[in-house]
């Protein structure tokens, strides 16, 4: 990847993170002294996480878009997209996620399948509070992220 088109997807890679930042903000409010039987403030809670995970995808999109230059169209491209992201492709990219992070992240697409297509349920603390603490913990796993892929990606481009 030549120098320009390495500082331009800096760019749109931090431009994503200003986005999850803002997020996880909202999140750590909502998440501040929630009380489990508060049915409002739950649902506030499981739109964060689905949002965080909305945009963090959305971070693996970009990648994809600058290198693969193809996501996928069937209905497992979300599960394939984060699999393709833990594994260097030679002579194209690094690997962007780490074992931890792809976890957190798989963990949280499920949840938020359950909560797009969990018409009608109620949520329920138990249930969403191992989800909170994955939510809570993925924005420092993602930035650690960020950081290693365009520190190898800079001598990815030299070898």
């Amino acid at each position: 990847m030549d120098e320009q088109k390495r500082r331009v997807l800096t760019i749109d890679l931090n431009a994503q993170m200003s986005i999850l930042e803002d997020i996880d903000q909202k999140l750590k409010i909502r998440a501040n002294s929630v009380d489990p039987d508060d049915e409002i403030r739950l649902e506030s809670i499981a739109y964060q996480i689905h949002n965080l995970y909305g945009a963090s995808e959305e971070l693996l999109q970009i990648i994809a878009k600058y290198f693969e230059n193809n996501i996928g169209d069937g209905s497992q491209w979300h599960r394939l997209l984060l699999k393709r992201m833990t594994v260097d492709v030679p002579d194209i990219r690094p690997a962007f996620l780490d074992s931890e992070a792809f976890f957190l992240l798989n963990s949280l697409r499920g949840f938020r399948h359950f909560f797009r297509h969990g018409y009608g349920t109620t949520l329920d603390y138990q249930q969403l509070k191992p989800n909170l603490d994955k939510a809570l913990i993925l924005l420092p796993k993602l930035q650690e992220c960020v950081g290693e892929f365009l520190r190898r990606l800079e001598t990815w481009s030299e070898g």
